[in-house]
């Protein structure tokens, strides 16, 4: 699937045609079957049984029309490489979220028809928070449905600057930051009063604020004139956190437990971030932190993402 990404951006930043998409995607998920095999070696070699797959969004800058036939075919030929593999792989929807109308058809469909699970998403669209409410229609979408949103981040371009030079930082900070402030801003508007039925997951623990979420708990005691006096939360900032989803890719079994203390061990699902190579070991990362019972690892291995993407164990 990356190559097949790589292929699409190389047209779109030589502003080629993509006519004939369907034909560019078909000739890169062919290469991706001949990999198949080496990916389910890659899966047993970490005891792995099935990943849940997504696509980052890379189209959210493109044109209404070109951005929706790009997520047309790659939810399904997502939903396509599923049905191959049904016991081993699942997969989240793509969203032209920079369309909310288009989202909603996109998800309905993608759920409906295709079998797909959710759908993931990035951190924003173009500036725009996801609290805002021009994307109030997919989230109520998302709650009528049952199916969650995995929020995967893509950075903080407005700090490319500071975050460049060693140590990848526009990743290794960026990418933990643009979540916690997507999350923030999810709690403070008041976007999951609106919807409380709507299920979200947060790649990589959520980024910062489960590591420092009772500070949200105060800046609108503290400094109430930087608070909405019309945005009235139903609950305590940390009380949202223990409602929403969070992988298990925090690296150390301090913070896996320091996780688990602030927004519950039920809220845990195993994150891997594969292809990239950020932990090796996800499943024994769990079974080697000490502080959990079994029926506590046997949720975080599976058993809660099961439940919440509608997978028969």
């Amino acid at each position: 699937m990356d190559s097949y990404i790589s292929g699409i951006e190389k047209r779109l930043e030589a502003k080629e045609s993509l006519e004939g998409i369907e034909s560019v995607a078909s000739f890169f998920v062919s290469r991706v079957d001949t990999e198949i095999d080496k990916r389910l070696a890659a899966m047993d070699a970490q005891a792995v049984d099935m990943e849940v797959l997504s696509i980052n969004p890379f189209w959210y800058g493109r044109e209404r029309d070109l951005a929706a036939q790009i997520v047309k075919v790659q939810n399904e030929k997502l939903a396509e490489l599923c049905a191959s593999k049904p016991d081993r792989f699942a997969a989240f929807a793509s969203l032209t979220l920079q369309a909310p109308d288009l989202a909603v058809t996109e998800l309905e469909t993608a759920v409906r028809k295709q079998g797909l699970k959710g759908a993931a998403i990035g951190g924003m669209v173009n500036g725009v928070e996801f609290s805002d409410t021009r994307f109030h229609p997919v989230w109520a979408k998302a709650e009528e449905l049952g199916v969650p949103l995995f929020i995967h981040p893509q950075g903080v371009g407005e700090l490319s600057k500071r975050l460049s030079g060693n140590g990848w930082l526009g990743n290794t900070i960026g990418n933990p930051l643009e979540t916690t402030i997507a999350l923030s801003h999810l709690i403070f508007e008041g976007t999951l009063d609106k919807f409380p039925g709507l299920k979200v997951i947060a790649a990589h623990g959520g980024g910062y604020l489960p590591s420092y979420g009772p500070r949200s708990d105060h800046p609108c005691r503290v400094a109430p004139w930087h608070c909405n006096p019309e945005v009235k939360l139903k609950k305590k900032p940390t009380e949202y956190l223990r409602a929403m989803y969070y992988d298990t890719l925090v690296f150390t079994p301090d913070m896996l437990r320091h996780l688990a203390s602030q927004v519950g061990s039920s809220q845990l699902v195993i994150g891997t971030d594969h292809p990239i190579p950020w932990h090796e070991d996800p499943v024994t990362h769990i079974m080697e932190t000490p502080g959990f019972s079994d029926e506590e690892r046997i949720a975080m291995l599976g058993g809660t993402a099961a439940k919440l993407l509608g997978i028969k164990p």
